[in-house]
């Protein structure tokens, strides 16, 4: 969850690791801290609240510090210990003389502070992450790397770990187990990162550290131990530039990300689909025959991804014939997984770090499935758990509520969907051919829409039920996974109470939650269904329910049977889901917003659950 930045140089740092923090504040924001280290030793100033509360404290507390050239820096998102100024980080030895941030969780870390009490360290915090500087310390006779490596090997569960030691000036030392770490490389000067938009205004060149490493980061040089062998590894260049981590122009992230779903969607299909439909995916670690002879799919993911793999389930299974089982990754890990050799198993996580997911994929891959990590982070854990990869190309995203990311994990799905009906002979070439334009044309349609008025018109439904207390959202077929994210969405950011069935089931309990007014959001796209949809509407209204319906420009009919409707484009109704989820992120965010809430930092959310 939380968020890391470290820097070694020839600069003052304490703004340089300010501002790296304001770009990591979506990993976590409850508390903040930072460390600068000279000559006189450790000055630490930590803050309740976001990065404005930490900025606050340190202008407070001087400049005694300010010509540091080293330093640490940390945002929190509490799992161990409640929101204090205590537990923020970073936390120090007993001596004051080690300092230590860390991204993750220290499973034992209970025995751990038993043992260190009845040695007689006295805590200051209610945290995990205490443990950390006060084993380093004890294993502490000069060098850092060797009693960082001495204190994680006593350490168990999954986090990633940076220290340093006034007895070593100019040198900080990094661990990482499953959790994010990056190294930035710059003239003479060197960062740490949980993740790249941290340093990106500095500099585009990037060390990845692989799960298990200790690396030793100076201004001139960055050392990889892994074990007792130092090895290299090439530095490598990201094409992301400043304006990919700010707003452009857009009063938050979430709202730029909305309209960015036009570009995403259309560099995820880039020239994999060609003209005549054939699907070119080479990272999948499988060929035609392969796929031919894939038996089943298990799509495992966690929330916003969860519902993606949802809708995916429909296009494959129309598409390629092919049986589709998708899983919560965070329950699929204790059950008897029963996938195996012949089976693939597809992992959605858009970090590529999200822990329920990875243990998900490694359970399944234990048992013999193919595992494919679909993902928008390129090296993430993810793909280096996995026997192939399906990247989305969604570019950075900063707001917790993710949109383009979940849109762009749709179409890639499609466009397994075609690759799979392909080599299994389900789809004619003309068939596929004909898909593939219907999909070539999406982008273009979801900025048709958010360039029209009914853009608008959603934005302004949203702030005409803005102060209700209930929703409940339905849709059938493939409108169930959309609404279960419209849903997810409204509740990640407004907070409101909300309810998401297919439209099936309402009459089976939930139609009990109905009174006079009661909102009820339909997803009521053309299909084989609609009429089927209509008559839950129907069903509804009777209870005194207000309806606001998500339809298909066109269908006049709906308006009958609505109290407010938003239109969005024609399409296949399958590939209507990507259309449909539009408006409803709109919807949600033009509630949460007449509320006065901050929809880039929900409460008690963070962007990367790499904690179970």
């Amino acid at each position: 969850m939380c968020g890391i930045i470290g820097y070694v140089g020839g600069r003052p740092c304490e703004e340089l690791i300010l501002g790296g923090l304001e770009r990591l504040e979506y990993r976590g924001y409850d508390s903040a801290g930072i460390v600068l280290l000279d000559d006189d030793g450790l000055t630490t100033v930590r803050a309740v609240g976001n990065l404005a509360e930490l900025r606050k404290a340190a202008h407070a507390a001087g400049a005694d510090a300010s010509a540091a050239v080293m330093g640490l820096g940390h945002t929190r998102w509490a799992t161990h210990g409640r929101v204090t100024e205590a537990n923020a980080h970073p936390h120090a030895d007993a001596s004051g003389r080690i300092t230590v941030v860390m991204n993750g969780i220290v499973e034992n870390y209970a025995r751990l502070r038993t043992e260190l009490q009845d040695q007689g360290v006295v805590f200051r915090s209610e945290t995990d992450a205490e443990v950390i500087p006060h084993l380093i310390a004890r294993h502490y006779e000069g060098d850092l790397v060797t009693a960082m490596r001495a204190a994680v090997s006593e350490l168990e569960g999954h986090f990633t770990i940076v220290a340093a030691s006034v007895a070593e000036p100019g040198r900080l030392v990094a661990y990482r187990q499953e959790t994010p770490l990056v190294v930035g490389v710059g003239e003479g000067e060197r960062f740490v990162a949980s993740a790249i938009p941290a340093f990106l205004p500095e500099t585009r060149d990037t060390i990845l550290v692989e799960s298990g490493e200790i690396v030793v980061v100076e201004a001139d040089s960055v050392t990889i131990h892994d074990g007792d062998k130092v090895i290299a590894r090439d530095v490598t260049r990201v094409d992301w530039d400043e304006d990919a981590a700010e707003k452009g122009g857009y009063e938050t992230f979430m709202l730029k990300e909305i309209h960015e779903q036009p570009a995403a969607l259309r560099d995820t299909i880039g020239d994999r689909l060609r003209p005549d439909g054939e699907i070119d995916l080479p990272g999948l670690g499988l060929d035609e025959a392969a796929l031919a002879r894939v038996e089943r799919i298990h799509i495992v993911a966690c929330g916003t991804s969860y519902h993606a793999g949802l809708v995916g389930r429909y296009l494959i299974e129309d598409w390629a014939q092919v049986p589709v089982h998708v899983e919560v990754a965070s329950e699929y890990r204790y059950r008897t997984c029963l996938a195996g050799p012949g089976d693939l198993v597809i992992g959605i996580t858009q970090s590529g770090e999200t822990a329920d997911t990875l243990a998900a994929m490694r359970v399944a891959r234990e048992r013999g499935a193919h595992v494919v990590a679909l993902t928008n982070i390129m090296g993430s854990q993810a793909v280096r758990d996995s026997d192939g990869v399906l990247y989305t190309r969604a570019g950075l995203e900063i707001g917790v509520a993710a949109t383009k990311t979940h849109t762009a994990q749709v179409v890639a799905l499609a466009l397994l969907g075609l690759k799979l009906g392909r080599a299994r002979h389900v789809l004619s070439a003309a068939g596929a051919a004909d898909l593939g334009d219907e999909l070539h044309r999406l982008p273009d349609l979801v900025q048709e829409y958010l360039d029209s008025p009914d853009a608008a018109h959603a934005l302004e439904v949203g702030e005409a039920y803005a102060q209700r207390s209930f929703f409940l959202y339905l849709g059938r077929h493939v409108g169930m996974p959309v609404s279960y994210e419209g849903a997810l969405k409204l509740k990640e950011i407004s907070y409101v109470p909300t309810e998401a069935y297919p439209a099936g089931e309402m009459k089976h309990g939930p139609i009990a939650l109905l009174e006079e007014g009661s909102p009820v959001v339909v997803v009521a796209t053309d299909g084989h269904v609609f009429d089927k949809v209509v008559s839950n509407i129907q069903e509804v209204r009777a209870r005194g329910a207000e309806v606001i319906t998500v339809a298909t420009a066109g269908n006049e009919e709906i308006a009958a049977h609505s109290d407010a409707v938003m239109f969005v484009p024609r399409t296949p109704p399958l590939l209507a889901a990507v259309l449909a989820v539009v408006p409803l992120q709109l919807f949600a965010y033009a509630v949460a917003r007449a509320r006065g809430l901050n929809v880039d930092q929900p409460r008690n959310l963070a962007k990367t659950v790499t904690v179970e």
